[in-house]
């Protein structure tokens, strides 16, 4: 591996510590803590943690200023929206609406619920993001063309921060199921931001392991929505559109199967999936 992505998994494993100890230590923290699925008592801390120390460590490993920009957008807003999901959907009457769907039929009954506001928030940071992108691209396409092909990398960036945070659902999943999408990309051009985003993600696995911390929205949101931004660098329109049809499709199936589920009884995923994870 190139010295500079080294550097970059580096400076993300240090920013996203350094973090976590800085949101531990603030007045916040105390309202940060909820019941994980075991019903032991973590915090959310590590989500703006991983937020932050991401795209921080992201943009400076991307290659031109352009794609920094794009990873702070992404990867900040994707964040904050995501935190916000985190204490409002709290609420109690924020709980009953699950899933896409579930936002939809909140809002056709006059409810704009905290889930549904993360949902515009990401999908507007995956827009500007892509813009950002294309600003790198050859200039040789069309009006038409460079539309399209800014839609398809926001539906790629917003597609695969949902992923991530789809898989957050038991300890160390989401950062396990990222590593295997961002390696792939460490030695490509989008490999710079690939690397801050993984090293942040690395630097607090531990902790969410041992179930010390959740990354909640917020920070599942934000991780997607950095790696999702290195894939759209990477790919062309078609690759783009291809990887696009691939996230739509996991998403509308998570509509109706439990990935849990599927994990559990799939030998080789649910030995990954427990690698490491604390026992009881």
């Amino acid at each position: 591996m190139a010295v500079p992505r080294i550097l970059a998994l580096a400076a993300g494993a240090l920013a996203a510590r350094a973090a976590l100890t800085a949101v531990r230590r603030s007045p916040v923290n105390p309202s940060l803590a909820r019941a994980n699925f075991r019903g032991r008592t973590v915090t959310l801390a590590g989500g703006p943690a991983l937020a932050a120390g991401a795209s921080v460590a992201a943009a400076a490993g991307a290659p031109t200023g352009p794609a920094a920009a794009a990873a702070l957008t992404a990867g900040l807003v994707s964040g904050a929206v995501g935190l916000y999901d985190d204490v409002a959907g709290n609420r109690p009457e924020q709980r009953a609406a699950k899933g896409f769907a579930g936002h939809l039929r909140a809002l056709r009954h006059g409810r704009v619920t905290s889930g549904l506001v993360k949902i515009a928030g990401v999908g507007a940071a995956g827009l500007a993001a892509s813009a950002l992108l294309s600003l790198d691209r050859p200039a040789r396409r069309t009006a038409w063309g460079t539309v399209a092909d800014v839609a398809l990398g926001a539906g790629v960036i917003a597609g695969t921060a949902n992923l991530v945070n789809l898989l957050d659902l038991r300890p160390g999943r989401a950062i396990k199921a990222s590593a295997l999408i961002a390696v792939p990309l460490l030695p490509t051009r989008a490999g710079g931001p690939a690397a801050g985003a993984l090293g942040a993600a690395a630097g607090l696995l531990p902790e969410d392991l041992d179930e010390q911390i959740m990354l909640g929205d917020s920070g599942a949101n934000a991780l997607g929505a950095l790696l999702g931004v290195a894939i759209a660098a990477q790919a062309g329109p078609a690759g783009r559109a291809v990887i696009l049809a691939g996230l739509a499709g996991l998403t509308a199936a998570s509509e109706r199967v439990s990935f849990t589920a599927v994990i559990q009884r799939t030998p080789g995923l649910r030995d990954l999936d427990e690698l490491g994870r604390r026992q009881s």
